[in-house]
């Protein structure tokens, strides 16, 4: 956390990077549990963040609540976030299987923007967890698990950047084409999936490692 971060949380600072800590070593020991026939695990990377102060007041002005730390472990769902980009869609649902057999959390909302896409394109399945926390005040916390693939975080990542430039010529045509190239970087992903199980059905068939 950078200072004016540290400032607004307080002494939840350090209770939020313990927990931040806590949710990546678990989601990393489930990862680890999840057999792959080349050991290699079945997420790309794992990245997570603590939202910054200023999304925070900005978030909780907009919803009508009162810009404090307070207010915001009381309300908000993704003060912790944490993204795991897998190679195959289906690892997707493999890691989600793996998290709902947890107890170390109780999951509370699946929202899931692969099967059921945001209308600009957006793909993803976002987990709210509720997990245990250090305070005396707060004794649980509602945090956020991402996951999707490498070529939704792709695509994702570049719509982010889009959305906050102002003033962008042909704004319109820019956002059809996005969603064009979302529907087919999609196509790619169930391609992939599909290659994927015909390799590991022959590899069955012929008497092989099967997942």
């Amino acid at each position: 956390m950078n200072q004016e971060d540290l400032q607004f949380y307080g002494h939840y600072a350090p209770l939020l990077e313990q927990t931040e800590t806590m949710l990546c070593q678990q989601l990393q020991w489930i990862l680890a549990r999840i057999p792959q026939e080349d050991a290699a695990s079945p997420a790309e990377h794992i990245c997570s963040r603590i939202k910054s102060a200023s999304s925070v007041q900005g978030k909780s002005k907009k919803r009508g609540h009162s810009p404090t730390a307070q207010q915001a472990l009381t309300h908000l769902s993704d003060l912790i976030g944490v993204r795991a980009v897998t190679h195959f869609v289906g690892d997707v649902y493999t890691i989600l299987d793996q998290m709902q057999r947890d107890p170390t959390w109780e999951i509370l909302r699946v929202k899931d923007y692969i099967a059921d896409p945001k209308k600009n394109g957006y793909r993803s399945l976002h987990i709210i967890l509720c997990m245990p926390f250090p305070d005396e005040q707060f004794q649980t916390i509602r945090t956020e698990i991402q996951l999707r693939t490498i070529a939704m975080d792709c695509w994702a990542g570049f719509e982010h950047q889009m959305k906050y430039k102002k003033d962008i010529p042909d704004a319109d045509l820019i956002s059809a084409e996005l969603l064009r190239r979302a529907d087919e970087m999609a196509s790619t992903d169930l391609t992939m999936q599909t290659i994927r199980e015909m390799i590991q059905g022959r590899r069955t068939e012929e008497g092989g490692n099967t997942l």
